[in-house]
């Protein structure tokens, strides 16, 4: 009996099943592909099981693994598996009174923004309570031409300052009551297609940070270079291995900041897929095949509810599936993966090259460690929440699923 069926009759489908193991050697191959003395933040949207957050806080190496979030829920995450509030950047465009409070008065002292009065509004909370905040201003710079799965910049966006809106309104940026700018934070794009359209698009983010820099004297104590590292989803398939990318960027982060390697700016980088994405299995259970019109309809216990809300609208299909306890066939039949939700929307994938599937067969979707459970419909319908099982070294570290509470008050 293999791992997956024992714990499929064990804890019943949909499972997620996460590796803490394959998290360790994510980070060590990101770490070494990466110049030496970068930062590492941990993107906790890719994932916020608090066991693989601490997982990664002690993964081990110089400076260690800190934690990038936005939102209260993350930070109470990232504070239950070890880091401290210091180990925290906040980011996003949406930042409210109540949860600046939350993070400044939990010990936050690091923050992303996106806009003037972003930045304002985080400047009149941290005076309230009689505090300097540090602030990156993120950057919404030119496209370029890289290959990537979601663009984050170059266009009209939510995120960021225009680049060229950046010389008028800095001296305003600089002076904001409260806060205190300490650097630039770039991130263009999200899951780059293949190594030199990564290596690009991270260069571009130094040699403008460098230009900001010198021409309009833009702090840079810290210069947080994005990320955009690669992995396969729902695919089988394995993480990228970035042979060229620790010596081309240190070739350019020498050329446009002399004394990077001493620190000045400290350098950081952001991850979450890279360093999650190949840890998580779902294990699903087939409810029942049918035909409609010359289609094929495989059925799961598991759909958008389950797995990453988006593949409703055709972002994510399709998907690959592989049989978890029997035979190998070379038979193939091609059909439309579905969930078991009242919505014609609950596609997981169209024209799916399948074995042969019968109602009671478990099948196993590789490559969702990131944007699994907390990405999906969680909630439409009001059907359970998927069981997360983490594992290390083959044996169980714990076994948890996500409840919803519903509280009444005036």
């Amino acid at each position: 009996m293999t791992r997956n069926r024992e714990l499929a009759d064990r804890f019943g489908t949909p499972l997620y099943v996460y590796d803490l193991d394959r998290v360790a050697a994510s980070y060590r191959d990101l770490r070494n592909s990466l110049p030496a003395g970068l930062t590492i933040f941990y993107s906790l949207k890719a994932n916020p099981h608090p066991d693989i957050a601490r997982a990664l806080r002690e993964g081990g190496g110089e400076p260690p693994c800190r934690a990038e979030i936005c939102s209260v829920g993350e930070l109470a995450v990232a504070l239950e598996a070890g880091f401290a509030p210091d180990d925290c950047l906040y980011t996003g465009p949406g930042k409210t009174d109540s949860e600046l409070i939350a993070a400044i008065v939990g010990g936050v002292r690091t923050f992303s923004v996106e806009s003037l009065t972003d930045l304002e509004r985080a400047g009149r909370i941290a005076l309230r309570f009689d505090t300097v905040i540090d602030c990156l201003l993120r950057i919404n710079n030119v496209s370029s031409s890289a290959a990537a799965s979601i663009r984050m910049t170059g266009t009209h966006s939510q995120f960021g300052i225009d680049i060229e809106a950046l010389e008028v309104q800095l001296p305003k940026l600089r002076t904001v009551p409260g806060t205190r700018l300490i650097g630039a934070h770039f991130y263009s794009l999200s899951n780059a297609h293949d190594e030199p359209s990564l290596i690009s698009e991270l260069q571009q983010s130094v040699t403008t940070a460098a230009r900001l820099h010198a021409e309009l004297g833009l702090p840079m104590q810290i210069l947080d270079i994005g990320g955009g590292f690669g992995a396969p989803y729902a695919v089988p398939g394995n993480r990228p291995a970035y042979d060229k990318l620790r010596v081309e960027l240190e070739r350019t982060l020498d050329e446009n900041f002399p004394h990077w390697r001493s620190g000045m700016p400290q350098i950081v980088c952001e991850s979450g897929r890279y360093l999650v994405g190949d840890c998580g299995e779902l294990i699903s259970s087939v409810t029942n095949v049918k035909e409609s019109r010359g289609h094929r309809f495989v059925i799961l216990d598991a759909g958008i509810n389950t797995l990453g809300g988006m593949s409703g609208l055709g972002r994510l299909m399709p998907v690959a599936v592989k049989p978890v306890d029997r035979w190998v066939s070379a038979d193939r039949q091609v059909a439309t993966l579905v969930g078991p939700l009242c919505t014609p929307t609950d596609i997981l994938g169209r024209n799916v090259q399948l074995y042969p599937l019968k109602p009671g067969d478990t099948i196993t979707v590789p490559n969702v460690g990131a944007y699994g459970a907390t990405a999906s419909l969680l909630l439409f319908l009001s059907r359970p929440a998927p069981r997360e099982i983490v594992v290390r070294g083959g044996e169980i570290v714990t076994v948890s699923q996500l409840e919803v509470r519903r509280t009444y008050g005036m």
